[in-house]
């Protein structure tokens, strides 16, 4: 008879869970397949029941971790706040829990930027999805006016540049002691007040003049 599927998601679970702790003991680049089994006390045959590789593993290592973030964006965009304080507590609450996460543990935190940055075609839809919810709250906010001038794509990657500190892990580790949620707040004060597709000059003059 074979298990039931509460019982291979409990497995799964646990061998993802086994999976984290070895990757934040000492990385994931040469993690394999073997090691997991002799950690989680399971032959290799019995783990690839489970996640028939080390890339399905290790993808459900990535949704595993970004599973707390996908439920901040989707309480957020669901939300009835306006637009700017939405699109604020988009960034700074995921912001906010990368940053905690990094205090406890910086080496753990930096093992999942060097693995992410390894497999980024497996956390690429997450990435998708970020841009997704974004552009929700950017078309929401062109309702009520912002950004005039501005396709929602344009605005999307203006927006995500000018925010990639907060939500970049890997930026993020690179200048956290300089990062607030005080600092997002004027960033995307700024964004709201000051976005648009209008020339305001800065393109206006052709090179350089001396002081």
């Amino acid at each position: 008879m074979p298990p039931a599927q509460t019982d291979i998601e409990a497995v799964q679970a646990r061998l993802v869970e086994v999976t984290c702790a070895l990757i934040e003991e000492r990385g994931g680049q040469a993690l394999t397949m073997q090691e997991v089994a002799v950690r989680a006390g399971m032959s290799p045959a019995q783990v690839q029941r489970y996640f028939e590789s080390r890339e399905a593993l290790l993808e459900a290592v990535a949704e595993y971790w970004f599973r707390p973030k996908v439920a901040i964006m989707e309480a957020v965009v669901a939300s009835e706040l306006p637009p700017r304080r939405k699109m604020y507590e988009f960034f700074a609450r995921r912001f906010v829990m990368m940053r905690d996460a990094y205090r406890a543990d910086p080496v753990a935190h930096d093992m999942y930027v060097e693995l992410g940055n390894e497999y980024f075609e497996q956390v690429r839809s997450y990435v998708d999805l970020a841009d997704h919810y974004l552009s929700m709250i950017i078309a929401e906010a062109m309702g009520e006016g912002f950004f005039a001038g501005l396709e929602i794509d344009m605005a999307l990657s203006l927006i995500n540049q000018m925010v990639q500190p907060y939500c970049n892990i890997g930026l993020m580790s690179m200048s956290m002691d300089r990062l607030s949620e005080e600092k997002l707040a004027r960033i995307i004060d700024a964004v709201f007040d000051g976005l648009s597709g209008q020339d305001r000059g800065a393109m206006g003059i052709s090179g350089l003049r001396a002081a």
